[in-house]
């Protein structure tokens, strides 16, 4: 394919979303982008849609102008997060669905994904915002956790949750591996609370808050469902914290910090 006829139907750092037809779209990789990301990705999709979790359906590899994308199933819905704008009295329901799915995807596994801990640990080594000794303390700490073989999503949240006719459906699993899943829970907690801080001044304070309540009500229902008798969730914070900083995320940055530095 030389070229796409119509704009980007949504788009992100790494790639841009096109509609193909009724039935399919195509992540369309940025130039910048190794091709080994879509090599991976696929595999990543395929396995995770092979296994029976609520998945789009991934199809071939092609390139456009020399940039490499992915043909996936075409998904007819909206996200949990603009549903939320949409109806606001939803949001509480919402946090409480969150949780059941995501406690749902973490009970299972999937052989050959890799492992969450070593995708931390490149992180971790990779950021340039941590100082050589606070970097090893946090990379000992995460030797001692546990290694689990649990499917983590890894970027989970409202925004990769589509709301659809027969159900919810989690996109966007390029960073599944296996894992605790606590990890995977403190990668979504830091999302909804630190993700959220490092944009206070351009959602507001009343954003602020429900946002919070938000989290709360999800953290809740997930450790209803599955209680945190070891308290995991605090060891591994500080650790995705560290982790999340080698996103280079401005805004969230001191926060992230100071996270690591209050565990540590």
């Amino acid at each position: 394919m030389n070229e796409l006829s119509a704009p980007p139907i949504a788009e992100g750092r790494t790639a841009e979303i096109f509609l193909l037809d009724d039935r399919h779209i195509l992540k369309l990789y940025r130039a910048w982008c190794p091709s080994d990301w879509v090599e991976y990705e696929a595999r990543i999709a395929h396995a995770v849609y092979e296994a029976g979790i609520s998945s789009p359906a991934a199809g071939e590899i092609i390139q456009v102008n020399g940039r490499c994308g992915l043909i996936y199933e075409r998904i007819k819905g909206i996200s949990m997060l603009q549903d939320m704008n949409a109806r606001p009295w939803m949001f509480l329901k919402h946090a409480r669905s969150l949780a059941e799915l995501h406690e749902s995807i973490n009970q299972q596994s999937i052989p050959g994904l890799p492992a969450y801990k070593d995708r931390l640990r490149v992180d971790i080594s990779n950021t340039s915002h941590l100082d050589e000794a606070l970097r090893n303390k946090v990379l000992r700490v995460l030797e001692r956790l546990p290694n689990g073989q649990n499917v983590c999503h890894g970027d989970y949240h409202p925004g990769n949750v589509l709301i659809t006719k027969s159900g919810p459906v989690v996109i966007d699993w390029m960073t599944a591996s296996a894992g605790s899943p606590w990890a995977d829970v403190a990668r979504t907690s830091l999302l909804l609370t630190i993700g959220s801080k490092g944009q206070e001044n351009k959602i507001g304070r009343l954003i602020t808050w429900a946002v919070e309540v938000f989290y709360r009500s999800y953290l809740h229902r997930y450790v209803a469902l599955t209680p945190d008798t070891k308290r995991e969730m605090k060891t591994w914070s500080p650790v995705i914290a560290a982790a999340r900083l080698s996103e280079n995320i401005i805004p969230e940055r001191t926060a992230l910090i100071e996270m690591v530095n209050k565990e540590n």
